[in-house]
């Protein structure tokens, strides 16, 4: 009898750690369950899509491709389309390739105005080679404009560097206005004798 208690004795040490092994991975399945459930909140609907590639033209002429590797379409009074895990848009005209805006967040408004917003990281670069940072840019697609509230640098051709507070451009990124601007500008300089 003392012999068999040793045995389940044994059993149990090896059991246990299994079963809060077993216990942890339920956890996980059930903060997945959660997760997705989360998704519906209050009349919100939250339809997922990853993989986001889309390509948009106007009679037969590409203008804008834009990825995603997420994209949650948020159905709600102002219905918007969020991007939390990164956003690339190439924009073209005549079949040419004139610029791209890459974002680690960026939101789509779906109303009148078509703005979209890029937030965190975003890079934009237009047909000169000229690139722009920013923590924000927002493009109203309607205004055919870019513009910014938060401090913008711009590297332009030749390596000349500005820097603002503010910034607004036409889409192409091409006339720029700064606020508050400084710079660093390369002088080449000639020796007479």
């Amino acid at each position: 009898m003392y012999k068999g208690a040793i045995n389940i004795k044994g059993l149990c040490l090896v059991l246990l750690p299994l079963l809060a092994l077993f216990a942890s991975s339920c956890e996980n399945d059930l903060n997945k369950v959660k997760e997705i459930a989360s998704t519906e909140k209050g009349g919100v609907v939250v339809e997922p899509t990853t993989g986001l590639d889309v390509i948009m033209s106007d009679s037969a002429k590409v203008k804008l491709h834009l990825t995603a590797p997420l994209m949650l379409q948020y159905q709600t009074k102002k219905p918007y389309k969020l991007m939390p895990k990164g956003v690339k848009v190439v924009l073209y005209e005549g079949g040419i390739e004139k610029g791209t805006i890459i974002a680690d967040t960026g939101i789509m408004h779906d109303d009148d105005k078509r703005l979209i917003e890029f937030h965190k990281n975003v890079v934009a670069t237009n047909v000169k080679g000229e690139t722009y940072k920013s923590d924000e840019l927002f493009w109203d697609q309607v205004k055919k404009k870019v513009y910014s509230n938060k401090p913008v640098q711009v590297v332009m051709e030749g390596g000349n560097v500005l820097n603002g507070d503010t910034f607004e451009s036409d889409d192409n990124f091409l006339h720029p206005s700064l606020k508050s601007s400084t710079g660093v500008f390369h002088v080449d300089e000639k020796v007479t004798q």
